[in-house]
């Protein structure tokens, strides 16, 4: 089960990654068409800066399941390792269940949160505004698969080779 998850997980990180790379490539064009039209051309482009404002978000947003992925989002590090090694093990897991229950809730609310942006139109594209608030439930469905994922494939791994294994070796008879 852990290999599966950890194969999981790293193909779907894979196209996120993909995605979130060519969405900064759109939005360092983005922003360099703009800066050109602002001061070089004078074309008085009403779109660049908007566009770059949801490509900043949906990379951003996307980028958080990578982080859950490769477990290198923010932590309560400095609480955890006040434990005692075996209460610290639950405590990684029961903060991962937390965690999880929080995107969860993201991305439950979130689906009315982006269907409340369909009938609204941006006025500069012309177009509806639910693709891009859709970032929120997105980002947090694809966060807790990820989180799912990596519990299932740290669950005992972690505890093979624990974080902060230099500060578990101190605590060993």
């Amino acid at each position: 089960m852990r290999e599966w998850a950890a194969a999981a997980s790293r193909r779907v990180n894979t196209v996120v990654e993909a995605v979130v790379a060519a969405l900064m490539l759109a939005l360092v064009l983005d922003v360099w068409l703009g800066v050109l039209d602002r001061y070089y051309f004078n074309w008085q482009l009403p779109w660049p800066e908007v566009l770059a404002r949801y490509l900043m978000i949906w990379a951003a947003m996307l980028a958080v399941s990578s982080g859950v992925a490769r477990r290198d989002h923010i932590g309560m590090t400095a609480f955890v390792m006040l434990f005692p090694l075996a209460l610290r093990r639950m405590v990684l897991v029961l903060i991962d269940l937390l965690v999880l229950a929080l995107f969860l809730y993201v991305a439950f609310y979130g689906i009315g949160f982006a269907q409340s942006g369909f009938p609204r139109q941006a006025m500069i594209f012309g177009m509806s505004l639910g693709p891009f608030y859709a970032a929120i439930p997105v980002a947090a469905a694809l966060s807790a698969l990820q989180l799912v994922f990596a519990l299932l494939r740290d669950l005992g791994g972690h505890l093979d080779n624990p974080p902060f294994a230099e500060d578990l070796e101190a605590e060993a008879p």
